[in-house]
């Protein structure tokens, strides 16, 4: 046997004890023979722990006020079907239970051993139910669940089988926080065994998946099953990177400091812990492999085993045949059992979800469609296209006399020097238009106009004469209408025209 540290084992042995004397009332009732009318012998131990499970119940919904009737009548309600037991016995065995878990003196109940951690004998006290008011009305005194009432439950409880690696996770934790090395070294030791008995119940859960797995309900519960536990260890998985990052980040820490040589032990320590750690880790990874291979071969294999199975057991003169010639089915049967042997019915319908899908619009030309957004039309014997060219020739007129004669360089200047002169060209959509038209075609001069041609721009553009205009597009947005913006241009106007430059 190899060396064991006789202060490591007995570490806390108070605390256990302590938890212990918790059960110590089921115990007590256990040891009371109860009989009801049919002299049938009576649960005590499972009362007492239903009792606990209803004042849990009752502070969850927070029913502060729970009297031994409320008590009664939650007894009575669950034993009817079992106990055959008049009020008045039910009374007395809930005030039975009632006094076991808080005695009548109202002094806390206590528990006496031998602590070998201390080699002393110590007494503990704990109180699993305490009173909470008394209606003095009624005269009724209510109770509720104490503090290690709590605990009892909690300890009562499935809990720690399946999510203590994830607590001793989290102890760890907060031991190398605080420094305590050994304690931590420890509760690494405790988490192999948590590995170790999961492993083991991978390896009984694959023989269960290969010979249970009889039916798509047994597929599916066993697929839930392993799905929970793959998330589970998954958070694990998580918890124990956080945990080596943090236990390399204290080991360089004592070693930049030089504390690996003040705190010699310490370092050591450290430097186990993270060995060990790290091995725990590379098992428990081995477990998340294995846990998705079953999920991903073992399991899906066990749902097609089905599928071949009922193939091969499946006989058509047996199952068919002999069901349709030997028994005198209606034809409403005789659809049910050909059903599966025809081809599925189909229907072309139209639905009305037909319009909310992508659909191609392709216009018919016979010739080509021209890309030009501003294209400059013909405007013979169009009134509204005179019209528009009186527009541009007299808003042509207006921007030149402003740039010679008031320094305008920009579209937003000339649009405040219309302010000024309160003259509201800019009102118009007209006005963008001839902007936009402009620096489309821009540098405009006169060499561009047509001879044979007459268009919107063609008054406009004869005003420019010898002249070239430019249009720079600006960063800015021009917003001096709620309905129109437009990007703002600089104006240039140039000598020549725009062949000769």
């Amino acid at each position: 046997m190899g060396f064991i540290n006789l202060t490591d084992v007995t570490s806390g042995y108070k605390e256990r004890l302590r938890r212990l004397a918790l059960f110590d009332p089921l115990y007590d009732l256990d040891r009371k023979r109860e009989r009801d009318q049919d002299n049938q012998p009576i649960d005590m131990k499972g009362l007492g722990l239903l009792t606990l499970l209803f004042f849990f119940e009752q502070k969850l919904l927070r029913h502060y006020k729970t009297s031994r009737e409320d008590v009664a009548d939650f007894l009575k309600e669950m034993t009817n079907t079992t106990y055959r037991i008049d009020d008045r016995q039910l009374s007395r065995l809930v005030q039975v239970i009632i006094e076991t878990f808080r005695p009548q003196t109202g002094v806390k109940r206590q528990y006496t051993a031998f602590d070998w951690e201390t080699k002393t004998d110590t007494a503990l006290t704990y109180s699993i139910l305490k009173s909470d008011h008394f209606d003095r009305e009624q005269q009724r005194q209510y109770y509720t669940l104490d503090e290690d009432g709590l605990e009892l439950i909690f300890a009562t409880k499935e809990f720690y089988s399946e999510f203590q690696l994830s607590i001793n996770q989290l102890m760890l934790r907060k031991q190398l926080e605080k420094g305590e090395y050994k304690g931590a070294l420890r509760q690494i030791n405790e988490m192999r065994i948590d590995v170790e008995s999961l492993d083991t119940r991978l390896d009984q859960l694959k023989h269960e998946i290969s010979r249970s797995i009889i039916s798509e309900e047994t597929f599916e519960r066993y697929k839930q099953l392993l799905d929970d536990i793959y998330l589970r260890l998954e958070r694990e998985e998580e918890e124990f990177q956080t945990l080596r990052q943090f236990v390399l980040e204290t080991k360089n820490r004592l070693y930049a400091k030089d504390l690996h040589i003040k705190e010699h032990e310490s370092y050591g320590l450290i430097i186990k812990i993270a060995s060990e750690l790290e091995s725990v880790h590379y098992t428990h990874t081995g477990l998340l492999n294995q846990t998705w291979e079953l999920k991903n071969t073992t399991l899906v294999k066990a749902q097609e085993s089905i599928y071949y199975t009922g193939v091969d057991v499946f006989n058509f003169d047996t199952d068919i045949n002999a069901k349709i010639f030997s028994e005198p089915l209606p034809l409403e049967a005789m659809t049910g059992v050909f059903a599966p042997f025809l081809q599925v019915e189909t229907n072309s319908r139209f639905s009305p979800l037909t319009f909310m899908a992508e659909q191609a619009i392709i216009e018919q030309k016979d010739a080509p469609t021209d890309v030009d957004t501003y294209k400059i039309v013909d405007f013979k014997d169009d009134p509204y296209l005179q019209k528009t060219s009186a527009y541009y020739e007299a808003l042509m007129q207006d921007l030149l006399e402003a740039m010679t004669t008031r320094q305008v360089t920009t579209l937003s200047d000339y649009i405040d020097d219309q302010n000024k002169r309160n003259v509201n060209l800019y009102q118009s959509k007209a006005f963008y238009h001839f902007f936009l038209i402009l620096h489309q075609r821009s540098p405009v001069a006169n060499s561009d106009l047509e001879d044979d041609r007459q268009t919107v721009l063609t008054s406009a553009i004869y005003l420019l004469k010898n002249q070239t205009l430019s249009l720079t597009e600006r960063p800015e947005i021009i917003r001096k209408t709620t309905r129109y913006s437009i990007q703002d241009f600089t104006f240039e106007l140039t000598e020549g025209t725009a062949d000769a430059l």
